[in-house]
């Protein structure tokens, strides 16, 4: 599908001179391709491209497309919320999640990794904006929650991940996700071994590159509106 090539194309250019303006090491910045809802000949079209990691937030449809596809250098990262009683199909076809905002859940995802398995990347999500209905741990119980997953072994915690609030000012932008920058280089400092943040989408990946993403979620503008 040219459509795709072309849309992988641009959002590609987007991240690499985003990279250069806010003087980031090249090719420091992986793009995410957000494939929830879209047919697995839209994920097809971006593996031709090139594209081999993939974002999904509804357990059974990935789980169909993950056994159509059976793509071995293709890795599925899980950036919905998690229910407790699917930890387990979690655990066992994804590379990464990128949602864990409890010990509970944590615990339960490092029980389910089979023997002989790598390690799960896992990131702690953060409710940055103090969102009521949104999924993410408090800022003041992340740290806690950090050094409690470090010693699980089953799991490799790489770093955080937020959804704030949708904003339309460049400059608004920046400010939330330079807050969970701030987080983040704050858990470092004491200690917690990271070396990921999975910040940014469509319409804010320039702000979130210049506050040190490094994995940008995109979905819209590669494979268009949701149907």
């Amino acid at each position: 599908m040219c459509t795709i090539k072309a849309r992988l194309d641009k959002v590609l250019t987007r991240i690499r001179q985003a990279e250069i303006q806010f003087e980031r090491a090249p090719n420091s910045v992986k793009l995410l391709a957000v494939s929830k809802t879209k047919p697995l000949s839209e994920i097809q079209a971006a593996i031709n491209c090139g594209q081999l990691e993939f974002g999904e937030n509804y357990l059974q449809d990935a789980l169909s497309k993950i056994k159509a596809l059976n793509h071995n250098k293709v890795k599925w990262h899980f950036i919905g919320h998690v229910q407790s009683n699917k930890a387990r199909q979690v655990a066992e076809n994804f590379s990464w999640v990128h949602t864990v905002d409890s010990i509970k859940l944590a615990r339960r995802l490092s029980r389910f990794v089979a023997d002989g398995k790598p390690a799960l990347n896992v990131c702690i999500q953060i409710n940055i904006s103090n969102e009521k209905n949104k999924s993410g741990c408090n800022i003041e119980s992340a740290l806690e929650l950090a050094q409690e997953i470090e010693k699980l072994e089953n799991l490799n915690l790489r770093g955080l991940m937020a959804i704030p609030m949708p904003e339309t000012d460049f400059a608004a932008q920046r400010s939330v996700f330079r807050d969970l920058n701030s987080i983040y280089q704050d858990f470092k400092a004491k200690g917690i071994k990271l070396d990921t943040l999975s910040i940014g989408m469509s319409a804010d990946l320039e702000a979130a590159i210049a506050e040190g993403a490094t994995i940008v979620r995109v979905g819209t503008d590669i494979f268009g509106p949701r149907s």
